[in-house]
């Protein structure tokens, strides 16, 4: 098992690399993180013993599950699932950014935690870029207000864009919600915002990370093709119930 882990790293470090190649791109730009959703924390052991750095988890009850038995091994986590309100206290103990900030109400709730804290949170605005309805994220339409607003809260710090592209085989489809990403950066980025970094775009899955990478991306989210095949498709992971 350990050993397929191992392959399969080396396996996905090649693609980026020969990705940012194609695309003329410095690999050092691209990071991996391990999507480690429904894996152990053996496997998630293997994959961090072998120089990996970056996890990211989808529930915070998983998150705080296996975070005591990671602490003894070097790494970073983000979270990067649909955020509950209610959750927030308990999710700040773990991550160093949320990639998946989708409302005001969740800034607001983030913002107020980390100013009793007395400490600042990096964090990314998610996008629907697919415009499926199944999918969190704001539409981009309202990114350039959202940003505005958030950039008034002192404690979150934007550093950049997530997106979850189009579930399908057709990659040019999947193409152009990481192209309209892409287009959002570049907005807000001319909008120089105070408080806000357009550094980072997590975008690319499995599937599709070459699509990504050739789109901009700088974090590219990866778990099927490392630990193996889920119970279920990606699609069923990530559509989950809608709550504030």
């Amino acid at each position: 098992m350990h050993q397929s882990i191992l392959n399969n790293l080396k396996t996905i470090h090649k693609r980026i690399n020969n990705a940012c190649k194609v695309n003329e791109r410095n690999p050092g730009e691209v990071r991996l993180l391990l999507a480690t959703k429904t894996v152990s924390v053996d496997k998630i052991k293997t994959a961090l013993q072998a120089g990996e750095g970056l996890i990211g988890e989808n529930k915070v009850q998983e998150l705080k599950q296996k975070s005591d038995a990671l602490r003894d091994v070097p790494h970073e986590s983000h979270f990067i699932g649909h955020l509950q309100t209610n959750k927030v206290k308990e999710v700040l103990k773990y991550v160093s950014c949320v990639q998946s900030l989708d409302r005001l109400r969740l800034a607001e709730k983030l913002d107020q935690r980390l100013q009793f804290e007395g400490r600042s949170l990096d964090v990314l605005v998610q996008v629907n870029t697919s415009g499926e309805q199944s999918k969190f994220g704001l539409h981009p339409n309202e990114i350039m207000k959202f940003v505005e607003q958030v950039a008034t809260l002192d404690t979150l710090k934007i550093k950049g864009l997530m997106t979850i592209g189009l579930f399908s085989a057709e990659l040019e489809k999947v193409r152009q919600c990481f192209r309209l990403l892409g287009r959002l950066r570049q907005r807000i980025e001319a909008a120089a915002f105070p408080n806000v970094e357009m550094k980072e775009l997590s975008m690319g899955m499995s599937g599709d990370l070459e699509t990504a990478i050739a789109e901009g991306a700088t974090i590219v989210r990866v778990g099927t093709a490392i630990f193996g095949e889920r119970p279920y498709a990606d699609s069923y992971y990530w559509n989950e119930h809608k709550t504030v």
